[in-house]
């Protein structure tokens, strides 16, 4: 980098540097002398900026970016962005342009500026869309450079050891938005320093009373825990030290944060939490990580099912050890974690360690790769995602994952979100899979999408051409990269099924009245159009299919805009046909539950569309009183899709009875949805089955296999 005289820099006052610049340039001792004194540059450049400017607590202002470069010279990261770090809140709050900075010190440093700058020049409804606007605004700039959220989380950091100095309502404030926001990103990122402290300063200061007694019990621990501890470490020292194992042994202190949240999320008491010793075993390489592992085995029992290897299956964030709980001397369990100095230092200081800029340039399972998968995938979600607070929602169902581990067919490992089903997994393999799955095999059997997954089972996802998303995956998905695509594809799904059916709908009624759609004058559609403020022909049609324009009514007005009014008493009697393939403005009535081959009538009703009835609905009465929002339908020759419908079954009660009515069904290649039973005794059982069938032809025969079974008394559909 070979800066270029552009801006008139300026030291102190009495030409001397500060001490808080020597101590950055101290952190930064691993650059070498020619990025030192573009860091000096940059520094010089800042003060002259924030000349004047000062914080609340009175120091001059240029001091915090100082500070914040500091934090990150501390985790090792490189000269542009601890230049960019000083001059992070340049372009916000002082004269100084993008231009100017890319000329001084290159167009990265300029871009990595403008993507932590604020979004204060913005106009928001309220703080929260602010707020969420501007996280919004960061992940994009994560995207093109790691760089921008590293400094934001300094920032962060530097903000909160200085929180002193902000009102109670703003202290509270900011510490909440760190514990929900910061803090995650830290962890998910693998910055476990980082995390640790903001969640801490967050803590204090959300909660001081309660930071204040649990440090004060933390202090005064009891001798008797402190010889205990020191006698756990000197017997696994020992048994290490005999299988010639090099290692470094360390204690782990748990921090008031982990304390208070075990005590919260476990239920359990001070004494309860504390009785828990932990350590960090640190050794060479990863077949020593396994030796140490059967040493400490040996030198204390492990508890059952308490052992995890984050080695073989590294977590989402590039995190890696071995885990595992033993007994204790004393009664209480030991925590014992197991890794390499490299590991070490990832868990440490996750995406700074080793700095790279090169995609996936240290191997699938870095920290840096992993980074980099997760912040694609939150842009994606993010241009799918209808505003930034439904983006922000999104966002922190990822940053709370107590993950899964699981196998594609290839043996590729994907990490999901706990709880999560076989259709999450689809769309993590890609959204295209997502949105096609019919079923899929778990463990090479085949389950329902809907199928929550463990960790270590291999997933294969069933997909069809013809699939579509369905409304009802929103209920069970539990990722957000599920739930802003189906979402999405449902949207757009949604519209192109309504303007097909407006067109459909309009035009059947402008043809009663001599007329078209095609034969309207195109400046009187478009004056219609402006008048009734629908940017697109295609939104007005949506409109009419959705109900928010009765057909006759939108006709009349169309016809009288356009000067050609037609015969005004005609209705159109021709039929609507019906593929089912419309089912984001045309749904099936619960009442009657209709299914192809059953002489139907359709009803309008403002924003759902038509909802479909029987002719012999029990409810057509009432709807006879709205003859206006008749809609005549009839079934396509062509029908897709299953439908719902119910059947009454009376059978002789009796053991295994269920199981051969289920079987029966199945053959019949019909779903189950559910069943319930209506009435049973002794000796016999009156059961509804909601069941799937394709038309009426299909339903006959699930009936007809059903009369055979000699169990069955009567079968009817309901």
């Amino acid at each position: 980098m070979n800066p270029a005289p552009a801006i008139s820099p300026v030291a102190d006052h009495n030409g001397a540097v500060p001490d808080y610049v020597l101590q950055l340039e101290r952190s930064a001792g691993y650059l070498s002398p020619e990025h030192l004194q573009v860091v000096r540059r940059a520094w010089e450049v800042g003060a002259a900026a924030h000349a004047g400017q000062t914080r609340k607590s009175g120091e001059p202002y240029i001091t915090h970016p100082v500070a914040v470069a500091g934090v990150l010279a501390e985790l090792g990261l490189d000269v542009e962005a601890l230049v960019a770090a000083i001059l992070h809140d340049t372009i916000e709050d002082t004269p100084l342009t993008r231009e100017q900075l890319a000329a001084q010190f290159g167009e990265a440093v300029a871009d990595i500026v403008e993507g932590v700058t604020k979004l204060d020049k913005l106009k928001f409804r309220d703080r929260q869309e602010a707020a969420a606007e501007s996280f919004r605004k960061m992940l994009l700039a994560m995207s093109r450079d790691l760089r921008v959220i590293m400094i934001k989380l300094a920032d962060r950091l530097h903000n909160m050891r200085t929180l002193g100095a902000q009102s109670t309502e703003a202290r509270q404030r900011i510490a909440l938005e760190t514990l929900e926001i910061y803090a995650p990103i830290a962890q998910r990122l693998g910055m476990n320093l980082v995390k640790s402290e903001l969640q801490n300063h967050g803590f204090k200061a959300l909660y001081p009373w309660r930071h204040a007694i649990l440090e004060k019990h933390i202090l005064s621990q009891p001798v008797v825990r402190r010889e205990a501890m020191a006698q756990v470490e000197v017997q696994l020292s020992q048994r290490l030290a005999r299988e010639g194992i090099e290692h470094r042994l360390i204690s782990r202190i748990k921090t008031p944060w982990s304390i208070y949240n075990k005590m919260n999320q476990e239920n359990k008491s001070f004494d309860q939490v504390m009785d828990v010793f932990g350590f960090r075993l640190v050794v060479r390489d990863v077949p020593t990580c396994y030796h140490a592992l059967g040493a400490v085995h040996a030198a204390f029992k492990p508890l059952d099912g308490r052992f995890r290897d984050f080695i073989a299956i590294p977590k989402a964030n590039g995190y890696q050890s071995l885990h595992t709980v033993l007994f204790g001397p004393y009664g209480s369990p030991i925590e014992v974690q197991i890794r390499t100095e490299e590991m070490d230092l990832v868990a440490e200081r996750g995406i700074a360690a080793h700095w790279t800029y090169k995609f996936g340039g240290e191997g699938p399972n870095s920290a840096q790769s992993r980074a980099h998968a997760w912040i694609s995938d939150l842009v994606e979600s993010q241009r799918a995602a209808g505003s930034s607070l439904e983006f922000l929602d999104n966002v922190k169902v990822d940053l709370f994952p107590d993950e899964v581990y699981l196998f594609t067919p290839k043996g590729k490992i994907l990490a999901l979100p706990r709880n999560a089903t076989a259709l999450d997994f689809a769309y993590a393999v890609h959204t295209d899979v997502g949105n096609k799955a019919v079923a899929c095999r778990v463990d090479k059997k085949l389950v329902p999408l809907r199928t929550r997954l463990s960790s270590g089972q291999t997933v294969e996802i069933i997909t069809a051409r013809s699939a579509t998303p369905k409304p009802q995956w929103l209920e069970f998905v539990v990722s957000s990269k599920a739930r802003t695509a189906i979402r999405h594809q449902l949207k757009q799904l949604e519209h192109e099924d309504a303007v097909q059916l407006g067109h459909r709908m309009l035009d059947r009624t402008l043809e009663a009245m001599d007329s078209s759609i095609e034969r309207l004058p195109k400046g009187r559609m478009d004056a219609f159009l402006a008048e009734h403020r629908y940017p697109r022909l295609e939104a007005f049609l949506a409109d009419v299919a959705l109900g928010n324009w009765m057909p006759f009514q939108a006709a009349q007005a169309l016809l009288a805009h356009a000067d050609l009014r037609g015969p005004a008493s005609l209705r159109s009697q021709e039929k609507i046909l019906i593929s089912g393939s419309e089912r984001g403005v045309v749904s099936f009535a619960n009442c009657c539950q209709p299914i192809p081959g059953d002489e139907i009538m359709g009803y309008h009703t403002a924003g759902k569309g038509i909802v479909v009835h029987r002719m012999d609905c029990p409810n057509l009465a009432e709807l006879r009183k709205t003859p206006d929002r008749w809609v005549p339908i009839g079934w396509d020759t062509s029908v897709v899709g299953d439908y719902d419908t119910a059947l009454v079954v009376a059978v002789e009660n009796g053991t295994g009875v269920l199981a051969q009515l289920a079987a029966s069904i199945a053959q019949s290649k019909s779903n189950i949805d559910r069943v319930d039973y209506l009435d049973r005794d002794v000796n016999a059982a009156v059961l509804c089955f909601n069941i799937q069938v394709s038309d009426r032809t299909h339903l006959a025969e699930v009936m007809r296999r059903l009369r055979r079974l000699s169990v069955v008394q009567s079968v009817r559909r309901l």
